[in-house]
């Protein structure tokens, strides 16, 4: 049987159309992703750096790089004076803490027990870590470097690693003291109770997840700085895995000079019905996959750029922020092999948030998909390393996408506690 040539010429005419009409599709699709923002071309400062503003997108910073990424600061040091030459004054008595719901959390802890040890003139146990469910359990060397914070702590309270066999739990009060605890309240509700019962147990609640200044011009007490920013390091064995998995997405980071951004987005959080509720300003509170990708797109970061998810497990809803940004990964995705048995598969999810915590503290970008206290305490790591880029998500309108305008607060309005520790 012969072949018809016009219904051949038909075949590939047809199939031409089809192709043809896919790649208007897929065209049409990421050109509204990335919209471009109208806007006159101009130069701005921040931090220091002069910005060159392009249609509403940062095109490039002072010193050649590409892109809608900052320099990191340079110069920040500690502020606080604590003299070397003084000695840790300890009674007989002892203040006790766990630490529990996350290293977001074991910041603040942390500070407010040393500031009750230090001012009741008592000796501080180490705590501790306590996961979400019943039994999760751990030591503090488990995760924290233990010679670390004895050393950073020696000219402010002295510090030992059990609760002598002598001390009766019957003989502990327990105190709930408010984070951010100053040395007034704790003369007035604390000593009291401590010079009765001879030893305490601490431990903080928060009445508030925001960490501004207190007041303008107000000074943060020296002690509560060392204890924020001085006194916890990661132990060695996690702090190489933290260091591992930062290397792998810089080496996914290539062509963007080895910056990543690393986003706190969890989907879990994210379903809460209370989750998407306006705030006072009639502005979301929270914003899932797609709606960071947009964000994203809009203040001109690529298709190649590499992202970090805090998120444990990779779920169907963050396929869109993948398909716009291939490079994104969560932990299970960059972790060595060889660690997962330990730090990844255990139902114990303290590792977990430690990685997060710390990695989003080193990131080149930060964006916050969810408001909290693990933003705040982020924010402050970062402000200590000098890491202004913290990105708070919007939704863009056609009119205005600088990077600058969505610069956190904290950093911006130089509002967070962080700036009374470090300058």
């Amino acid at each position: 049987m012969g072949v018809d040539l016009r219904q051949v010429v038909a075949g590939i005419l047809t199939i031409t159309m089809f192709v043809m009409l896919g790649q208007m599709l897929h065209r049409d699709y990421f050109d509204a992703v990335q919209e471009k923002v109208q806007g006159d071309a101009h130069d701005i400062e921040f931090q220091g750096s002069r910005v060159a503003v392009e249609d509403g997108l940062v095109r490039a910073f002072e010193g050649g790089n590409k892109g809608p990424w900052m320099e990191d600061s340079h110069g920040l040091k500690p502020c606080w004076s604590i003299s070397q030459s003084d000695e840790a004054v300890s009674s007989k008595g002892y203040v006790t803490f766990s630490l529990t719901n996350g290293p977001e959390y074991h910041v603040s802890q942390i500070t407010d027990a040393v500031m009750v040890a230090k001012h009741l003139g008592a000796t501080l146990v180490l705590p501790d870590i306590r996961g979400s469910k019943p039994g999760d359990e751990m030591n503090f060397e488990d995760i924290y470097d233990v010679d670390k914070i004895v050393k950073s702590l020696e000219s402010v309270v002295k510090v030992v690693r059990k609760l002598p066999s002598h001390v009766s739990l019957r003989d502990i009060a327990i105190v709930k003291v408010p984070t951010r605890v100053a040395e007034d309240y704790i003369k007035e509700h604390i000593d009291p109770i401590f010079k009765s019962k001879g030893n305490i147990r601490v431990t903080t609640y928060f009445p508030s997840v925001n960490l501004r200044k207190s007041s303008q011009g107000a000074e943060t007490d020296p002690v509560s700085c060392l204890a924020m920013f001085g006194s916890l390091e990661l132990q060695p064995g996690v702090n190489e895995l933290v260091e591992s998995m930062i290397q792998r997405l810089k080496t996914h980071s290539k062509k963007s000079g080895g910056r990543f951004i690393a986003i706190d987005l969890r989907v879990e959080i994210l379903e809460k019905k209370n989750c998407h509720e306006t705030g006072a300003v009639g502005s979301k509170t929270c914003y899932n996959a797609q709606e960071i990708a947009l964000f994203l797109r809009k203040l001109g970061f690529d298709r190649d750029t590499t992202i970090y998810l805090t998120q444990p497990r990779w779920e169907s809803s963050l396929n869109i922020l993948k398909d716009i940004f291939p490079k994104t990964y969560t932990k299970e995705a960059i972790m060595p092999s060889d660690k997962k048995s330990k730090y990844l598969e255990l139902e114990n999810s303290e590792y977990e948030n430690v990685i997060d915590f710390y990695i989003s503290s080193r990131s080149d970008v930060f964006v916050p998909a969810i408001p909290g206290l693990f933003y705040a305490n982020t924010v402050g790591k970062r402000i200590a390393l000098g890491k202004p880029q913290v990105l708070v998500p919007a939704e863009i309108s056609g009119t205005s996408g600088v990077p600058t305008n969505y610069i956190s607060p904290y950093i911006s309005k130089k509002n967070h506690l962080a700036y009374s520790c470090f300058c």
